[in-house]
């Protein structure tokens, strides 16, 4: 995949992959291929298995992917040591385009519920009644995470759709892990309520 516009030849990456991650940043800022490559190496597997946990396919994952590896390349110079590693630092970048892809088709499948619903039972007539329930959940569930303040939305999407535990999302996100905590016991609560609301989960 040709990820980069033509630039100006560097240092070959024979002679940079043994560096540190932080010293590669230092390369990529000054328009150094081989050190992107071995960024690029190191991160971009993660970096897909992050986007594959929230896009949910393949082609979306790989998308979101090679943005974010660009807008690294354009924006390495960004990157600040002292907020967290060069992987989380990644992981955010792909966090962030995943979960705008992943709202993106929201609204595309907000506008196309209806239409979807029949398409489903005309063109799919083996598909269960269960199944297109559990699509509409989803959907509901999605719609609901976009109502939330970002700070608790973000948290929940990071434990949910990436799977990380609260002590990576507090790197991530570089705040203490007790407000992380806090953020995610205030989104839930107000997901619990609107889910409510609609009739998917029952009142306690």
């Amino acid at each position: 995949m040709t990820l980069l516009p033509t630039h100006r030849e560097g240092p070959s990456r024979a002679g940079v992959r043994e560096l540190a991650d932080e010293e590669l940043m230092g390369l990529v800022r000054e328009g150094e291929m081989a050190a992107f490559e071995v960024i690029y190496d190191r991160h971009s597997r993660v970096a897909f298995s992050l986007a594959y946990r929230i896009c949910g396919t393949r082609s979306s994952a790989e998308d979101v992917v090679q943005e974010a590896f660009l807008a690294l390349w354009r924006s390495g110079a960004r990157y600040d040591r002292t907020r967290g590693s060069v992987r989380t630092w990644v992981l955010g970048i792909v966090h962030n385009r995943a979960i705008d892809a992943l709202r993106r088709n929201v609204v595309h499948d907000r506008r196309r519920a209806s239409d979807d619903g029949i398409a489903e039972r005309l063109e799919a007539p083996e598909r269960t009644d269960a199944e297109v329930a559990q699509r509409d959940e989803a959907r509901e569930i999605r719609v609901a995470l976009q109502a939330l303040p970002e700070e608790q939305s973000r948290v929940i999407e990071l434990a949910y759709y990436g799977g990380f535990t609260h002590t990576e999302i507090a790197e991530m996100l570089n705040a203490p892990v007790g407000t992380i905590k806090g953020r995610m016991r205030l989104g839930l609560e107000k997901l619990r309520g609107a889910l409510e609301g609609s009739g998917m989960v029952t009142a306690r």
